[in-house]
């Protein structure tokens, strides 16, 4: 279909993707926490935008850059762990009445699950690697076979996003009558991020 080789298997493997836990799953519900459905859907907007740039950069060549030259790779590696860890140390050592680290403004969290999602190494692997084993080169369509493989995955990612949002968001309104319990979650969610940075920095 559409010069995509299995497209149920692809439909299935970008799910699967989806739903591994990483940055991008933490990054929504972090969001989503702070600033409700609206920011939630903010940060679901820029999770799809990066992986669009990811996937283009990947039809363009990028990948194949990557894949020659492993310290470029390498750097991106580093750089993602940076970051990560540099937002996970800012949760931990917040205070009460602090500014809170992912901040109240829509566009603010679009722009941060969108470099979250640039700079992660997971979602850099996959289009590298797993995403061209999806193309047919008997039946490829050229621009309009990775158009359609750029669609399947915004339409699947909203909705997985979405609904993320909206269970996150269910049970951030039952848990706003304590905010000792939302410090602590931040605290968690804070050690979660130094953790994928620690692991995405020292992964080969």
């Amino acid at each position: 279909m559409f010069g995509i080789a299995d497209y149920g298997a692809f439909v299935a493997a970008i799910i699967l993707f989806l739903a591994i836990p990483g940055p991008g799953n933490l990054a929504l519900i972090t969001s989503t926490g702070k600033g409700g459905i609206r920011a939630g859907l903010a940060a679901t907007l820029g999770v799809i935008a990066g992986d669009q740039v990811l996937m283009w950069a990947a039809v363009a060549g990028v990948a194949a850059l990557l894949a020659a030259y492993p310290t470029a790779f390498a750097a991106v590696q580093w750089l993602g762990a940076a970051y990560l860890a540099w937002l996970g140390l800012k949760m931990l050592l917040a205070k009460p009445g602090d500014a809170p680290v992912l901040h109240m403004e829509p566009r603010r969290y679009f722009r941060q699950a969108a470099v979250i999602t640039l700079l992660n190494p997971k979602a850099i692997v996959f289009y590298m690697a797993f995403f061209p084993l999806f193309v047919d080169p008997a039946r490829h369509q050229g621009m309009f076979t990775f158009g359609a493989m750029a669609l399947t995955i915004a339409v699947l990612t909203f909705l997985y996003c979405a609904t993320v949002v909206l269970l996150t968001h269910f049970l951030a309104e039952r848990l706003k009558a304590s905010p000792l319990i939302g410090r602590v979650l931040e605290k968690v969610a804070g050690v979660f991020l130094i953790g994928f940075g620690v692991k995405l920095a020292v992964s080969k």
